[in-house]
């Protein structure tokens, strides 16, 4: 994994999640505005999705949504294990298209804050696997773009040689040369 003190304060972001035990079980808090507040100051939900991966190896990604859709995320694991991985587009940023992979669990209770203009894809590493999205913005199909998970220009080292993807990601674009980044 890469090391989050050379990403700057106001990019991606970890956060263990806090979790509440008692003899009944477990109270988790998935997102509480004064904990985010500093990174993106106006972080407002607007959609709230649910992913149900039923099988260890399953890419999806990479996706991103161009201005004015472009979107803030926040990612959790609450079931199971991922290799998530994060890829900076945006255009003159110091670390574009350069990769910052983390791995999410269920039992790290890590979330990740991947701020707009970032693609974004995982790997599940664990069969039966579901995560929340947290977006500040609503899906629009027109402004959705997705590169192929297996780009060579990006290189990404999937952890689980066996690797189950959608039609729609494993047909999406190869970046070319001629990329220079997106506007967000």
């Amino acid at each position: 994994m890469k090391s989050l003190q050379k990403i700057k304060k106001s990019e991606i972001k970890v956060f263990k999640r806090k979790t509440f035990k008692d003899e009944r079980g477990l109270f988790t808090k998935l997102f509480d505005l004064k904990d985010y507040f500093g990174s993106i100051p106006d972080f407002k939900v607007h959609q709230i999705n649910h992913s149900y991966n039923y099988k260890k190896g399953i890419i999806r990604g990479l996706h991103y949504q161009l201005k004015p859709f472009a979107e803030n995320k926040i990612i959790s694991c609450m079931r199971g294990k991922i290799f998530d991985v994060a890829l900076d587009l945006r255009f003159e940023s110091s670390t574009f298209l350069k990769l910052f992979t983390f791995e999410l669990s269920s039992e790290n209770k890590k979330s990740i804050l991947i701020p707009k203009g970032f693609a974004h894809g995982f790997q599940t590493l664990t069969d039966n696997v579901e995560i929340i999205y947290i977006h500040d913005k609503n899906y629009k199909k027109k402004s959705e773009r997705t590169i192929n998970p297996l780009d060579p220009k990006i290189s990404i080292e999937w952890p689980l040689k066996k690797k189950i993807i959608s039609n729609k990601d494993i047909n999406s674009n190869f970046l070319n040369d001629s990329f220079k980044g997106i506007l967000v």
